[in-house]
């Protein structure tokens, strides 16, 4: 188009012109006789804004994959319960993920599932009930994740006896483990089965043991099996002195898994791109992504590899400085990216975005 060269260069490089359409047949008919009938309905319909964002995405992390790159997923809030390991599990199994940050409670909510999938209840129109009634749930022990029910004495309360006799046979033995090695124990010495109603291949948790693939959980303790290790490690005045005590030494902790990660980095970045894929804000995702800026400033190292893109799915605000609403830009003045580095922030709900990612990369 002639207007466009009026404009700079610096200007005309964010313009894209329009394509040509697809001249005939409907949109049903175009998905109907494609060989991947979801990827194909995107391609036709996820034109613009926030849609058009995630199919972009969508195409840069598949193209990064099919040329040998690798990617880290970040799990923020509680995607677990809300079964995001129905497609993470499966692109796990597939090899486009390679490493996981997830918080506690993701890690854990992902064991509750395959544990206890029957006992989960949900309540559409949450957003309806008043003080009252969220007490009336309390009091009936059901503990509301936005529209899902947690089954508290289904999932937490089954694992914690074998997780405890872990910890007390580290502490007898003066050896210490990550969180996720921990879990991880119950999948190996299979200390767990699957609910009779659950399918093991949606838990993602399940998916990276079988895989070997690195886990990363920051910030253990704010989790409701982190609570718990919290208050067998503790020895002040507020507890019996007759409760059980285990020496928190047993767990290692976060600049632990900060180390992990260096050294995940730098083995892995020295043959491929690594990528990022952060679903949701907060600590399993900045945790992670500042592996880099650290092994640059803090180790003093001066051949790291950039991350070679960033994909955040989240509906937090740019404002108060917090991480989850910094855009990808912000993120290149902490040299957290590069100015070479891929970016797009979508600004959507990750239960709406995701499954167009992953519909993509899986090739439906």
């Amino acid at each position: 188009m002639k207007k466009f060269d009026k404009l700079s260069p610096a200007l005309k490089k964010f313009i894209v012109e329009e394509e040509k359409s697809i001249t005939s047949g409907t949109v049903s008919e175009y998905v109907k006789g494609a060989s991947t009938p979801i990827s194909a309905f995107a391609q036709r319909t996820l034109q613009h804004t926030n849609g058009g964002a995630t199919y972009a995405a969508a195409l840069w992390l598949k193209e990064h994959i099919k040329n040998g790159g690798k990617v880290v997923v970040t799990l923020a809030g509680a995607l677990s319960s809300f079964q995001i390991g129905v497609m993470l599990a499966e692109l796990i199994r597939q090899n486009k993920v390679h490493l996981i940050s997830a918080t506690g409670a993701n890690h854990e909510e992902s064991y509750y599932r395959y544990v206890a999938h029957s006992h989960y209840a949900y309540i559409p129109r949450y957003t309806e009930l008043t003080p009252e009634q969220e007490a009336e749930l309390r009091d009936a022990g059901l503990r509301r994740i936005t529209d899902t029910f947690l089954p508290e004495d289904e999932s937490v309360r089954i694992m914690e006896p074998h997780l405890l006799k872990m910890w007390k046979d580290a502490e007898a033995k003066g050896e210490s483990a990550y969180p996720h090695e921990y879990f991880r124990r119950l999948f190996s010495e299979k200390l767990i089965t699957p609910d009779p109603k659950a399918n093991p291949q949606d838990s993602w948790v399940y998916a990276a043991y079988e895989k070997n693939i690195p886990i990363i959980v920051p910030g253990f303790e704010d989790s409701t099996m982190g609570n718990i290790f919290a208050s067998y490690t503790y020895t002040g005045d507020l507890k019996d002195k007759s409760d059980t005590v285990i020496n928190g030494s047993v767990m290692k902790t976060g600049p632990d898994y900060f180390h992990l990660m260096y050294d995940w980095y730098a083995k892995e970045s020295k043959d491929a791109p690594i990528a990022f894929l952060q679903l949701g804000g907060g600590i399993a995702a900045d945790f992670v992504i500042c592996a880099v800026p650290s092994m640059k400033h803090d180790l003093k190292m001066h051949d790291v590899r950039d991350w070679a893109g960033f994909v955040e799915i989240g509906s937090s605000p740019m404002s108060y400085g917090s991480y989850s609403g910094a855009g990808g830009k912000e993120k290149i003045t902490w040299d957290k990216l590069s100015t070479s580095s891929y970016y797009n922030i979508i600004q959507s709900d990750v239960t709406v975005a995701f499954p167009w990612i992953a519909a993509v990369l899986l090739d439906l």
